[in-house]
């Protein structure tokens, strides 16, 4: 293996439990609901699916720039206070001071993710960092991915990727890496299948372990 490559939003942040406390809180002042399944589609790729949904719930009372701006709102209170996931800053130092290469590939556009990682002091660990608004496709494509392996210079055999999603997951398989899951309490009860190993958080193993699982 010569690098990692993380996502972003559920991994590194936990924005999706967040994001989701936001919606439905949301949608609970239209008199409506958002259960968790219809949410989790979202995760890790565009919200075309979820604003679906709530066109079909709210009917004549919906208008997504304000559902949007709502719960944009209530999504930036609830992060004043957020800290990076358990164990994420310990494996991009191992990773930094094994030697490999990292990269982040997210859905998420990259002002998004930039201003988070310097808000968390991580923005200085990454080499590459591929978004949303670099490709035509974002996940479940494989087109982050893709291009990540490109920029880096390496085969996708020679890159593992961590992910929090099925979105993600699906991206990182079919461009042909190897991926770790790593759920968050959102996307924990998901059916992950095909991936390569699976975490409760990055406290469970370190990255040399994880690596050398890989490498098997």
């Amino acid at each position: 293996m010569k690098a990692v490559i993380f996502d972003f939003d559920g991994l590194i942040l936990d924005t999706e439990t967040v994001w989701y406390e936001a919606y439905k809180e949301t949608m609970a002042f239209y008199k409506s609901d958002l259960p968790l399944e219809h949410f989790v589609k979202c995760i890790g790729t565009d919200n075309i699916e979820l604003n679906q949904y709530f066109k079909e719930q709210l009917g004549e009372s919906y208008n997504i720039e304000e559902i949007e701006s709502r719960a944009k709102s209530l999504h930036e209170v609830k992060m004043k206070t957020s800290q990076a996931r358990e164990g994420v800053k310990d494996y991009l130092e191992e990773a930094k001071k094994s030697g490999y290469k990292i990269a982040l590939a997210s859905s998420s556009k990259k002002e998004w993710v930039t201003h988070h990682l310097g808000e968390l002091g991580l923005l200085h660990y990454f080499e590459v960092i591929i978004t949303g608004d670099e490709v035509d496709k974002v996940k479940p494509a494989p087109d982050l991915y893709v291009l990540a392996i490109e920029v880096l210079g390496i085969q996708p055999t020679e890159a593992v990727a961590f992910e929090d999603s099925l979105n993600g997951l699906q991206a990182a398989l079919t461009a042909g890496l190897k991926c770790v899951i790593v759920p968050n309490p959102v996307t924990e009860a998901l059916a992950f299948e095909n991936h390569h190993l699976r975490l409760r958080s990055m406290m469970d193993k370190s990255l040399t372990d994880v690596i050398k699982l890989m490498e098997q």
